[in-house]
């Protein structure tokens, strides 16, 4: 149980009037329904895209909560921007008595022509969720490039692992055939050095593939271990972001999913499954120059994910940053 007292909180640094904030709300819903739009589309259809739903499958955020408007912790809008002119809400997460998930309304100001504002509750997220926010920022602080060395000599071979010595047809992405056969593949395994650091990654390893990995990442070393340049670390920038909602901003959280969907495409051409059919290319990382091209994107990949991990930093509460 937290018995910590209620944290002091800085004052907002910006204040949005109804309609800025309705105009905020509304570029922000318009943006994340065009990044879902597909995947909506082919939900409805009963259709599944191993690639680009893999970050609806595997990361629990489910569209809706992508479209959800946050301004951040140090902005408080008019609290009328979530209601209609009938005062009934005009988003999801308030209730019928106007008050908002994780957020707090000023008392009433008689000279304010917006009334009450309304910002991010930062004292309850403090209080009720300090360790997961303590634990948050200790490790993207931890696998910045700026405190760690990032190592790019695993090639994206975890892909490979999860599929190592499994029977054909009873891989993962069991609707994606192999570029290799199943002999091959294991072969790749085999003769390369297995290198993953990150817990998340190496969890599905099977049990052929795990004592070959020269590490043995676990939850309790991922702070230790998480490498500035592995695609799951940058990925998973995207699952703090919205986890670290409604502290920071959507934009920032639509940032971080657009990153980790361009993350998706490396860590899948150079994955054993063949992708080409769905208009993907190949990074052949069972060969040398395969396995120059991985490293060429994955040093991009990892400046960006190094910049929103900043930015996600920067955009903390001063007391957890």
């Amino acid at each position: 149980m937290n018995t910590q007292s209620t944290p002091t909180v800085a004052a907002p640094a910006r204040f949005l009037s109804a309609a800025q904030a309705q105009e905020a709300r509304l570029a922000h819903e318009s943006r994340a329904d065009a990044l879902t739009a597909a995947h909506r589309a082919r939900r409805q259809a009963g259709q599944k895209h191993p690639v680009e739903d893999f970050l609806f499958t595997y990361y629990p955020f489910s569209p809706a909560r992508l479209r959800r408007w946050h301004p951040g912790w140090d902005v408080a809008y008019a609290r009328s921007a979530d209601l209609d002119a009938h005062g009934d809400p005009v988003i999801a997460d308030v209730d019928e008595a106007g008050s908002r998930s994780w957020y707090v309304d000023s008392t009433p100001d008689p000279a304010s022509a917006d009334g009450r504002h309304r910002r991010a509750d930062v004292a309850r997220y403090l209080t009720d969720r300090a360790d997961a926010l303590a634990f948050i920022a200790r490790l993207l602080s931890s696998s910045s490039l700026a405190r760690r060395r990032p190592q790019f000599g695993c090639f994206g071979l975890h892909e490979w692992a999860m599929v190592h010595r499994v029977p054909e047809g009873a891989q993962r992405h069991e609707d994606l055939p192999l570029r290799l056969t199943s002999a091959e593949t294991d072969q790749v395994v085999e003769r390369e050095n297995l290198v993953c650091s990150h817990i998340d990654a190496f969890r599905f390893f099977t049990p052929t593939s795990t004592p070959r990995n020269t590490l043995q990442p676990t939850r309790d070393t991922q702070v230790e271990l998480d490498n500035p340049a592995c695609l799951h670390v940058g990925m998973d920038l995207y699952k703090w972001a919205v986890k670290l909602t409604p502290l920071l901003p959507s934009d920032l959280v639509l940032d971080c999913f657009e990153h980790a969907r361009e993350t998706r495409v490396l860590d899948m051409e150079a994955s054993p499954y063949d992708v080409r059919p769905l208009g993907y290319g190949v990074v052949p990382i069972e060969t040398a120059a395969g396995k120059a091209e991985y490293v060429r994107r994955q040093r991009v990949l990892a400046e960006q994910a190094d910049a929103l991990r900043t930015r996600i930093l920067e955009r903390l509460p001063p007391a957890t940053a």
